[in-house]
């Protein structure tokens, strides 16, 4: 028998346990690689007398890292919440997106290597549970550069296409930071917000810093 996840049911004592679970499965994958990332070796990192209490709480594999993911996504969402606040102009809260990702790389970088792994080790991962994050992402910085247009912020181009070429410049920065684990990131996050209101910021535009 399981516990429903969706459930009013789940006690404090299971919700607290999964918690434990997902975070253990986000370091193990994270060190090791999807493949090698076995229910042992979870539990072996969270502190449990048998994998089989994984079980209990997650119905298999794909079950725990389902979770995961909406673990490594939402905590990606609050971060960047937190770098919108106040903002008012389209501009600000493209600001507020942009220095809020790399922040939130810099600071979960574990989480960082758990999607890059979960993304590279299995092979339905983008499609079940990455895709449609990534999508909505998008859909959002797109729908800011939109309101930039109309509020006369921004200059006149195609959204979905320079929404697609932040969200790459995006993804560099997270490469170049994985791989580099030294790296300073205050003058790169500056250098990328101004770059991107260099370009995209119309003439006559305010950006209302």
């Amino acid at each position: 028998m399981q516990p429903n996840p969706g459930s009013s049911e789940l006690t404090f004592t299971e919700a607290a346990r999964r918690k434990q679970i997902v975070a253990a499965a986000i370091e193990t994958i994270a060190e090791l690689g999807y493949a090698k990332a076995s229910f042992v070796q979870i539990a072996k990192r969270a502190g449990l007398s048998s994998p089989g209490l994984i079980s209990y709480h997650f119905a298999n594999k794909d079950d725990l890292i389902e979770q995961v993911v909406a673990e490594i996504y939402g905590a990606g969402g609050a971060v960047i919440t937190m770098h919108n606040e106040g903002a008012v102009s389209a501009w600000q809260g493209l600001r507020g997106y942009l220095e809020g990702s790399v922040a939130y790389y810099d600071s979960h970088r574990t989480y960082m290597r758990a999607l890059v792994h979960i993304l590279q080790g299995h092979p339905d991962a983008l499609g079940r549970w990455v895709g449609a994050n990534n999508v909505a992402e998008l859909d959002a910085v797109e729908e800011l550069l939109v309101r930039g247009q109309r509020a006369g912020e921004f200059r006149e181009f195609d959204t979905r296409t320079v929404a697609l070429i932040i969200r790459q410049m995006l993804s560099g920065t997270l490469q170049h930071l994985l791989t580099r684990p030294d790296v300073d990131l205050t003058d790169y996050t500056h250098e990328l917000v101004a770059m991107c209101e260099h370009a995209l910021v119309a003439p006559e535009g305010k950006t209302n810093d």
